[in-house]
């Protein structure tokens, strides 16, 4: 299918926002359809972004519509499952949001749907890994947004220090979008330099925390995140439909650990081409090591 038709599941702060920024957009994307539980919250979504046509960027066909409209679509975008609660960690969520899960993917799959998913519903790596499950689609066509959002808040911390542009950095944040994410700093540069050599342990350590936990503090300041997760989503989806070819930390599957986290991928249109095979440091795999347990521990912990 080369529609680039995109149906985005669940149409709160994060689904509408994503539109939103696909409407900001000079994309390749040729109509949205918005679905939600609360069907007219998705029709008062699409006629507001309607309202925009007229000044947009690029012309969007915008409409809302059911599961069954996502048989001819390219990808589809899942947020919609339980917000995350001041206070309440990612993986709480977790039990409430795999069965609301179980529901949408079955109805998706009956339409004919034959794209890719791409997961941004928290726990996301959790929710990525059982979107493959219930779909029973290969693994390189079920994406998760992974680190992005994480890597670029990284990367824009680290080019504060260094006063470059955040575009000029390469850096990754990696394992689970959440508490037991990790830095690659030994693989960090920008232009060349390795920035482990230009920032001090002390600044480089600040910033992983930083990055790791300020979605709590966004959170019990604003009540949730959406914009920067919103922005990487269309990156994702440009990514895709393009066939970029992009080098991104999305979250896929991992065979050799049996779970879904964040890693630097080749993405394109069939999804995810390849993880790259990296040689981090010693004390990045035994913290990557430790990320992934939690995460096999969460994958354990429901019973559908």
């Amino acid at each position: 299918m080369d529609n680039n038709k995109v149906m985005i599941v669940g149409t709160g702060n994060v689904g509408a926002s994503i539109a939103f920024a696909i409407m900001n957009q000079r994309t390749v994307i040729n109509e949205i359809i918005l679905t939600d539980i609360i069907a007219k919250d998705a029709e008062g979504e699409a006629m507001d972004l309607r309202d925009a046509l007229a000044v947009a960027p690029s012309y969007v066909k915008v409409s809302n519509g059911t599961y069954k409209d996502a048989k001819d679509c390219d990808v589809v975008v899942i947020t919609a499952g339980a917000a995350q609660k001041p206070g309440e960690t990612r993986m709480e969520l977790l039990k409430k949001n795999v069965n609301i899960l179980k529901g949408m993917i079955d109805q998706i799959m009956a339409s004919g749907f034959d794209g890719i998913f791409l997961v941004v519903t928290n726990p996301m790596d959790v929710m990525t890994y059982y979107t493959m499950k219930f779909s029973g689609l290969p693994a390189e066509r079920v994406i998760g947004s992974g680190t992005v959002l994480d890597s670029a808040r990284l990367r824009q911390r680290i080019a504060n220090y260094m006063n470059i542009n955040a575009k000029s950095v390469h850096a990754y944040q990696i394992g689970e979008h959440g508490d037991t994410e990790l830095t690659l700093w030994s693989l960090a540069d920008a232009g060349g330099q390795k920035v482990a050599e230009m920032l001090p342990a002390g600044v480089r350590n600040g910033i992983s925390d930083f990055v790791r936990d300020e979605a709590y503090e966004i959170i019990e300041k604003k009540g949730a995140t959406y914009y920067g997760i919103a922005t990487c989503v269309v990156s994702i989806l440009n990514c895709i439909l393009n066939d970029e070819m992009r080098i991104m930390p999305v979250s896929s599957y991992d065979g050799f650990s049996g779970t879904c986290f964040g890693w630097p991928s080749v993405v394109g249109r069939e999804g995810v081409l390849r993880r790259l095979d990296l040689k981090i440091s010693e004390k990045e795999g035994i913290e990557l090591q430790k990320s992934i347990n939690a995460l096999k521990k969460a994958i354990g912990s429901v019973r559908v």
